[in-house]
């Protein structure tokens, strides 16, 4: 996936929404004012990324912890989540590695992690958008 048909894909989420708290540079995607995706240009200086990110776009995404992990073992291309809580977020390139399917999934469970923290109402809204 590139840049483009992820944020595609982020957008398509039920009530999701794109805002720009952190300058241009920066989309952050939010359902029901809660963050659960990120998306933006890696520089090449982003410290403890070893430069992996230079030149790719970089989504971060909420993750079980015990996932965050494995995901990390599996694809060179997630790391931990830069500017996040490395427990819960990850940070994925799109530099082609990554199966589309995967990083669907990941973008799924992501929203599905946020939306799972909300009362019943909010959760009860979104269903109606399936």
């Amino acid at each position: 996936m590139n840049q483009l048909t992820t944020e595609q894909y982020i957008l398509g989420k039920p009530e999701s929404s794109i805002y720009f708290p952190f300058g241009d540079d920066v989309k952050v995607f939010k359902v029901k004012h809660k963050m659960f995706a990120t998306l933006s240009l890696g520089t090449g200086n982003e410290k403890n990324t070893g430069g992996k990110m230079a030149g790719h776009y970089c989504v971060n995404l909420k993750c079980d912890p015990d996932e965050a992990i494995m995901l990390r073992d599996i694809f060179p291309s997630v790391i931990p989540g830069y500017h996040m809580n490395k427990a819960t977020w990850n940070t994925v390139i799109l530099d082609g590695s990554i199966p589309s399917g995967e990083i669907e999934r990941m973008i799924d469970n992501s929203f599905n992690l946020v939306v799972s923290n909300m009362s019943k109402k909010e959760q009860q809204s979104l269903l109606l958008h399936r």
